[in-house]
């Protein structure tokens, strides 16, 4: 360990740490904004949860010995959510720490939430797949020359990469950097180094259209994979002509309403599950792009050694960041899905028609809720259309998600307080609690999949109490199909 970049606590040396777990918890702050960017009010998860930071990752990696150790002193400890935004390669559970320390966590009644990787949009992508864990994705006038084209080893000058640029060639222009091997800031480092003023980042076709923003040293945007070919079209032309290529960089401030909204985010890992292919994965999806959260005060926000630049928030992209966004809700679900209800939102109280004011009303234990059931409750609950009333697309395409990008859907924060019924499947047959109204009547609505006949037993389900619990069994067939016909 080298004890002049990082700690032996807890304390955050790169800001991965901080950003997170602001997002899962903290309280409400005012003005939040990186650099005068998205400027408002930073209002986490769960404003008033307890926090508590476990050290797992070191500038080397993270390793086994100190995630489950983390584990053991959080469940030692005494907490009720953990959510843990890292991530490996998928190999068989009884190997892989995080599944293991998940599973003694889960055992203990402790909600486990993780990120599911940022390998998208290809499938097979999805990290952290043990089913005992919720698995979450998430859902700009210089002269102007392209990095590629500047001579010496063009691949490396494409990326971008550390002194692989000519200063004489992007000297006072914007150059077009191609993404790939270091990071988009460490990009803007080498062109700013190199006497560039500003930078266009590159998609290739692996990423697709999606965006991500960063806090670059110098005026920087991004462009799709589509968008990038355009643009390198036209500096071929242009050069070629006697009007050499331009191009002008024009920040417009932050953007409210965008539609459609919200979208699969090109980077977030996808399905299916690649250790255990009938178990669905990720679980559900939430925010994760762009998202502005709390920054270690003597971390700059492009984490380049020459960036003097200080602030309190930063703005990241990531799945890590998807993650505590759940996490605090799970914390929120453990005693809001307990407790009567008050507007939109759960609280201790419930308003008694015999006095003024609110009256304690406890509907269930919130030590007796199972980490299943708060999954259920997220599951259950999630949503897949869009603000544009279609079914959420895949930002790295633009086309229809599916289930392996989205799970079950991106989750509903006021609609995962009140999810009615929360479900344990124990093989066949699914087990069922009642945490909605006392007489409660649910009828099966089906909408199986092509190809697929099924059927439930009993057809509804009658509740007379709060806690109550019934057993439903659902058969899944699959219809043969004949293979088509060969054509002479």
């Amino acid at each position: 360990m080298n004890e002049t970049s990082e700690f032996r606590s807890p304390r955050d040396s790169d800001g991965h740490g901080t950003h997170t777990a602001s997002i899962a918890a903290g309280r409400y702050v005012f003005p939040a904004s990186t650099l005068g960017y998205a400027k408002g009010v930073a209002a986490r998860m769960a404003p008033k949860a307890r926090l508590a930071a476990y050290k797992v990752c070191w500038n080397a990696g993270c390793y086994d010995s100190d995630i489950l150790a983390a584990f053991d002193s959080a469940v030692a400890n005494g907490v009720d959510v953990i959510s843990l935004s890292v991530g490996g390669a998928v190999v068989p559970y009884y190997l892989d720490a995080i599944a293991i320390g998940a599973f003694g966590a889960a055992d203990k009644g402790i909600f486990v939430s993780a990120s599911a990787g940022n390998g998208g949009p290809g499938g097979l992508s999805v990290t952290n797949v043990a089913p005992w864990m919720a698995t979450i994705g998430a859902g700009r006038m210089y002269p102007l020359v392209y990095a590629g084209s500047g001579g010496g080893d063009g691949y490396s000058s494409s990326l971008c990469l550390e002194g692989s640029l000519d200063p004489d060639f992007v000297k006072g222009k914007i150059v077009l950097c191609d993404r790939g091997i270091n990071s988009r800031d460490a990009k803007g480092d080498v062109v700013k180094k190199a006497g560039g003023v500003g930078m266009i980042i590159a998609n290739g076709v692996f990423d697709g259209e999606g965006l991500v923003v960063d806090c670059h040293v110098l005026s920087a945007t991004a462009v799709g994979a589509s968008n990038a070919d355009e643009i390198r079209q036209y500096i071929d032309s242009a050069s070629k002509s006697n009007a050499p290529p331009t191009a002008t960089i024009v920040f417009k401030g932050t953007r409210l309403g965008v539609r459609p909204a919200p979208v699969v985010a090109s980077f977030s890992a996808r399905g299916p599950n690649p250790e255990t292919p009938e178990i669905l994965k990720p679980d559900v999806i939430a925010p994760g792009l762009n998202i502005l959260a709390a920054w270690p005060d003597q971390v700059s926000p492009s984490g380049i050694p020459s960036d003097y630049r200080r602030t309190e928030f930063n703005i990241l992209s990531g799945t890590s960041m998807a993650c505590p966004h759940v996490s605090g809700l799970a914390a929120l679900l453990k005693v809001g899905m307990a407790m009567g209800r008050v507007g939109s939102g759960f609280w201790a109280t419930r308003p008694d028609p015999r006095r003024k004011g609110f009256s304690p009303v406890t509907r269930l234990d919130p030590t007796k809720l199972s980490p299943a059931a708060i999954k259920s409750a997220l599951m259950t609950t999630a949503y897949t259309v869009d603000n544009c009333g279609e079914t959420m697309i895949d930002e790295s395409n633009g086309n229809t998600s599916t289930v392996f990008d989205f799970g079950s859907g991106h989750g509903h924060p006021t609609k995962a307080m009140d999810p009615g019924l929360v479900y344990v499947q124990l093989r066949w047959i699914t087990q069922v609690t009642n945490v909605g109204d006392p007489n409660s009547v649910y009828k099966v609505t089906m909408r199986p999949p092509s190809g697929t006949l099924v059927t439930v037993e009993p057809q509804q389900l009658l509740f007379r109490r709060v806690g109550q619990k019934l057993n439903f069994l659902v058969r899944v067939e699959a219809m043969a199909v004949s293979p088509p016909e060969a054509v002479a």
